[in-house]
């Protein structure tokens, strides 16, 4: 069975979901987190595929922790991780994450609507793939080239 499950992404907030491999990927994912950004806030939210199975929660903020682990029970998909965050961008923290050890993927790092396409089986769920955002509506002219220049210079991320 396929099926697909629309995160709750709080407004002024970004996601990156992944896949790991370890239980104590969780405690990496917030070290990362903390370190690289210290006035961010975060949960997260990480599927243990073994053992109790259980889903193990970090993070420095309450709500942002139960929303990760609601968003983590629904996609129920063993071994994948979603990180909540606000006051901070996923360019704060992507590489740190990609560099933990365990990490095997990441499925997106957006703060655009996200529908996760999970498939069942007989042992459990899987993530496919996500849907991120929304089809282009036309290819980038002048102005809308111009635009984005201007804007990536307006928050600091280009000169």
């Amino acid at each position: 069975m396929i099926k697909t499950v629309k995160l709750d992404i709080p407004e002024e907030t970004n996601c990156i979901l992944g896949q790991t491999h370890f239980i104590k990927s969780v405690e990496d994912l917030y070290e990362a987190l903390a370190d690289s950004a210290p006035a961010m806030k975060f949960g997260i939210a990480f599927c243990e595929a073994s053992g109790p199975c259980l889903v193990r929660m970090e993070g420095n903020d309450d709500d942002l922790i139960q929303i990760a682990a609601k968003n983590a029970m629904n996609i129920g998909a063993g071994h994948s991780f979603i990180v909540l965050m606000k006051n901070g961008y996923p360019i704060n923290v992507l590489n740190r994450i990609k560099m933990i050890p365990e990490v095997c993927r990441i499925f997106c790092a957006t703060a655009n609507p996200v529908e996760v396409i999970v498939t069942t089986t007989e042992q459990g769920n899987g993530i496919l793939g996500v849907i991120d955002g929304f089809s282009p509506r036309k290819i980038e002219g002048e102005q809308e080239k111009k635009e984005r220049k201007e804007f990536l210079r307006k928050i600091g991320y280009k000169l």
